[in-house]
């Protein structure tokens, strides 16, 4: 059975869906003391986190990952803050008053920049990402209106040869019809009435 997080009234799950859309799941800290203030901090009374207890990535803000590995996980001391209670459950999360907490809050708050300056850069892999900066963004969408005004140009110039052929065509089917009788007309049907004879014969 896939996890569940723990938070109330998060549906999250551990499945394929939620990993395409980038949602991870973290276990609750092994440290008692942490691991009581996640406990208290989810809201749901009388719960006692276990083992396989975890809580999804979107109750944590962006500085409490750390990416520097090759899986994401918590940093030490982070504590989940982000939910959508109801008004009965809202109050604020008990304050970090240990020694070690503080610590953890201290380091946290210097290492906070220095790692958000690392993951600013938006690499655009391929064509259809959107550029990183705004004048990019602007060059881009010029780029496509351009291409779409020279198809419909393009479009609109096919529609008039079409119309221009359709037109030359009635015209040469109108003369014939004027000119059934004309001994130009006549010889053209003999010709072609010639050519079909000798065309049976090769046959």
């Amino acid at each position: 059975m896939p996890d569940s997080c723990a938070a109330w009234g998060c549906k999250n799950r551990r499945t394929a869906q939620s990993r395409s859309l980038g949602i991870t799941f973290h276990k609750f800290p092994k440290a008692k003391e942490v691991r009581r203030q996640w406990e208290i901090a989810v809201r749901r009374k009388g719960f006692s986190a276990s083992r396989s207890s975890v809580l999804c990535s979107e109750h944590f803000k962006l500085q409490d990952f750390d990416s520097t590995g090759q899986t994401v996980r918590i940093r030490n001391g982070a504590q989940p803050s982000v939910f959508n209670f109801p008004k009965h459950l809202q109050r604020p999360v008990t304050s970090r008053t240990t020694k070690t907490s503080r610590k953890a809050e201290e380091k946290l708050s210097v290492d906070t920049f220095p790692i958000l300056k690392e993951t600013e850069p938006l690499i655009v892999d391929h064509s259809y990402a959107l550029p990183s900066s705004p004048t990019d963004l602007k060059a881009r969408l010029v780029e496509a209106l351009a291409r779409v005004e020279s198809l419909e140009r393009e479009m609109r110039n096919v529609k008039d040869r079409e119309r221009r052929a359709k037109k030359m065509v009635h015209g040469l089917l109108e003369d014939l019809r004027r000119n059934r009788q004309s001994p130009c007309f006549v010889k053209i049907k003999h010709k072609l009435y010639r050519t079909k004879l000798r065309n049976l014969h090769i046959r």
